[in-house]
């Protein structure tokens, strides 16, 4: 028979033991998610119980730059602006890191980049052809507008229609959910027909105009550019965002780009006012008017 006193010590040592493991598995449970990882999240609902995506954005990516990974790069005349425009590093919001193109569409692309602040609206042939849209004033399209450094707000209610509101230039478009019809007319932010998968609202967009670019270093596509959209809240400050690309014209493949959109929390904040078209009247115009004046 074994003495009491060491009955007792050893009862002492396994509730000792089963503390620290208590405590051991309290302090992993309450460990912080790793970045990319994120706990079970139940997102508040409105009336038709879908999960409540209304508030105002934005992403903190400088995909608009570079949807590649990308190093700190002058912005045009650094002679005269100096830092003013400069392009800030950044990391990739690409799978895999590069976007698939076809041969011949990468050095396009290439083009692009090195004509991207040059602009002529003589004619038509010249119109679209140079300088990267956004220099340009023009909407942004679909998925940029949702990387620019400018928030937009999502307005959700019951309706059939969800409404995405950019502070770039005005944009909006218009999400129909469940809708069949296609894009009546190509047009710069396309035609986007909305589902929810689960809490995940899902977004078909085609229709989009081929002049549009996807960020500044000229990165482009054609009229039959598709892309689907996915927006999942993990948390009430932020959701997920993918989209999905394809478009066999340019690409050798679908590709996908992820990252992160922030919930706007400043008191009162408000989607403020960026008409871009009077900042631009004398770079596309200006030698027009001159011309007159003679």
């Amino acid at each position: 028979m074994i003495p009491k006193r060491f009955r007792i010590i050893g009862d002492a040592v396994m509730m000792t033991v089963a503390v620290v493991y208590l405590l051991g598995g309290i302090a992993i449970a309450q460990q912080p998610p790793k970045p990319g990882e994120f706990p079970p999240y139940k997102a508040p609902r409105i009336a038709d119980g879908h999960p409540d995506l209304n508030g105002l954005w934005q992403a903190l990516v400088t995909a608009n730059w570079d949807l590649r990974d990308h190093e700190a790069q002058p912005g045009p005349h650094p002679e005269i602006n100096g830092a003013y425009g400069a392009g800030p590093a950044g990391q990739s919001v690409i799978e895999g890191g590069e976007i698939p193109y076809q041969a011949w569409a990468l050095e396009k692309k290439n083009r692009n980049f090195e004509n991207r602040t040059k602009v002529d609206v003589s004619s038509d042939k010249t119109w679209h052809a140079l300088g990267d849209p956004e220099l340009k004033c023009y909407m942004p399209g679909v998925p940029r507008a949702n990387y620019m450094p400018f928030p937009f707000r999502i307005v959700q209610g019951s309706s059939p229609y969800i409404l995405m509101a950019y502070e770039f230039t005005s944009s909006t478009r218009i999400v129909r959910m469940n809708w069949k019809g296609e894009a009546p007319t190509p047009s710069w932010m396309g035609w986007s027909r909305g589902r929810w998968e689960g809490d995940t609202l899902v977004i078909d967009v085609t229709g989009q105009r081929p002049e549009s670019w996807l960020d500044r270093a000229g990165d482009f596509q054609s009229e039959d550019f598709h892309v689907v959209e996915r927006y999942t809240l993990v948390s009430p400050y932020h959701m997920m965002y993918e989209a999905t690309i394809e478009d066999p014209k340019v690409y050798t493949r679908p590709w996908k780009i992820s990252f992160p959109l922030y919930r706007r929390m400043e008191k009162n904040v408000q989607l403020l006012e960026f008409k871009c078209v009077p900042f631009t009247e004398e770079m596309l115009f200006g030698r027009f008017g001159k011309q007159a004046a003679k």
